[in-house]
């Protein structure tokens, strides 16, 4: 029989399971909201674990927190970072559209676990650390919530999405030097057309990725900003002089990333700006990874009734029937995550929208999305490079074939006959199952020697 103990808050008791660290208005939280599966993302923890710690660093130097509460409520907070603490943020995302019963979840676990740190230690303090009056000081869940989805929107992007995206990047970089000098078919409307290099058409796959990562690293400058220090409404009541500016440089510190107060708090509480920005550039990623994936899959196709120009990893079976089946799953692994992204782009600007006066109260499913979006476009990246880029391999033999019977070569001989005539060669080539050659020399349009002499595909790249 599971054993509780008596925990209280300002509305009264509640029974809180007696081995964990949260406290009331975390078990009230948890009681009336059971709604999903869904709880707060783990780097939105993280990125309150790193506020708290920074809010009772200035809060200690400001004079307005009890040193030995703050040394106490700084380890609390190192030991969540480290992941000690696992198992006591069961919140749901579908609660308080502001984020207040996971802003005080934090606060309750690091508030009990800074007083058995005190109990542990021989410590005496004034008062035991409180979630509100110690942890929660010069703070409101209005300001908190904001910052924490600031921080961890940051460090994900900086520690999960962009290093997969450089990863690949190299990868292509590295593809598109072994394939220099394969001159291939091009392809527009899913339609034969005039050649290009291999090499080239990696080449812009590489743009894909290298400019969307760019994009990203440009809307990182807006998440900087935090809004700690605006408290409530944004006039930063109950915060001491000065604590803004403080607590954003030591969330500086404590990330070595340029985090710096919002000079407008209260665009800072309520607008999601920043946010929908950078999902958006998230999402531009996604829609070119889209496009790769989509290329390597057709590229790969066959092996024998498709286009077959290049040769990927084989993984796992691919059928539960057709024996040898083999199938290009990293891309279709890519491309729905690629679908998932763009769905979340809706949440995202959705949410954003439904600011109200000096609050917006969409933010813990605007976060959720916007962390999902990231984490699970950073994988996809990670995994289709490792499991799919870096095994490619051209087909040189059927890329030649394909080239050479292709019927838009004969764009070569335009300056020569003219476009109709060209037109002609091309429609009489495909009527009557004959070369390029032989339908021009059979139209008189040119003698053997002249056409041998610019038809060169090779060249036209």
């Amino acid at each position: 029989m599971e054993q509780y103990r008596i925990e209280h808050d300002s509305m009264g008791e509640m029974r809180v399971p007696a081995q964990a660290l949260w406290g009331a208005q975390t078990q009230r939280s948890l009681e009336n909201f059971p709604i999903g599966t869904e709880t707060m993302p783990d780097e939105i923890i993280r990125a309150f674990g790193i506020l708290k710690k920074a809010a009772a660093l200035a809060n200690v130097e400001l004079g307005v927190l009890d040193p030995a509460a703050g040394e106490l409520i700084c380890d609390a907070c190192d030991e969540l970072l480290a992941g000690r603490l696992e198992g006591n943020f069961p919140l749901k995302v579908w609660q308080t559209g502001s984020g207040t019963q996971s802003n005080m979840n934090v606060n309750e676990v690091i508030a009990n676990r800074a007083n058995q740190l005190a109990a542990e230690r021989g410590v005496t303090l004034e008062r035991p650390v409180h979630p509100n009056d110690h942890v929660n000081r010069s703070q409101s869940s209005n300001d908190t919530y904001p910052t924490a989805m600031h921080i961890a929107a940051v460090l994900a992007l900086r520690e999960r999405l962009l290093p997969a995206a450089e990863q690949l990047i190299t990868t292509l970089e590295h593809l598109e030097v072994e394939n220099e000098g394969v001159v291939k078919s091009g392809r527009t409307h899913l339609q034969d057309a005039v050649p290009i290099a291999f090499s080239q058409e990696i080449h812009g796959w590489l743009g894909l990725v290298d400019n969307a990562r760019d994009g990203i690293v440009a809307t990182c400058e807006p998440l900087y900003l935090l809004a700690l220090g605006g408290t409530a409404v944004g006039t930063g009541l109950n915060a001491p002089d000065g604590f803004d500016v403080l607590v954003a440089r030591k969330v500086a510190e404590l990330t070595g990333e340029p985090f710096r107060t919002d000079p407008n708090k209260f665009h800072a509480l309520t607008a999601k700006d920043a946010l929908v920005m950078s999902h958006g550039a998230v999402k531009a990623l996604a829609a070119n990874m889209m496009k790769v994936a989509n290329d390597v899959r057709w590229l790969a196709s066959g092996p024998r009734l498709g286009l077959g120009e290049i040769h990927i990893p084989e993984n796992e079976p691919g059928s539960s029937i057709m024996p040898g089946k083999v199938n290009p799953t990293q891309c279709e692994a890519v491309t729905m995550v690629a679908v998932q992204v763009m769905g979340n782009d809706v949440a995202v600007g959705m949410a954003a929208s439904q600011g109200n006066f000096e609050l917006n109260v969409f933010m813990p499913v605007l976060a959720y999305n916007y962390l999902q979006s990231v984490r699970l476009l950073g994988d996809a990246i990670a995994s289709f490079d490792e499991r799919c880029v870096c095994g490619i391999t051209a087909n040189r033999e059927r890329m030649h074939h394909n080239l050479h019977n292709s019927l838009m070569l004969v764009t070569c001989l335009n300056p020569h006959i003219g476009y109709e005539n060209a037109a002609k060669v091309a429609h009489k080539a495909y009527e009557e199952g004959k070369s390029l050659r032989e339908a021009t020399l059979e139209l008189g349009l040119m003698t053997a020697e002249a056409f041998d002499e610019v038809f060169r595909p090779e060249e036209m790249v």
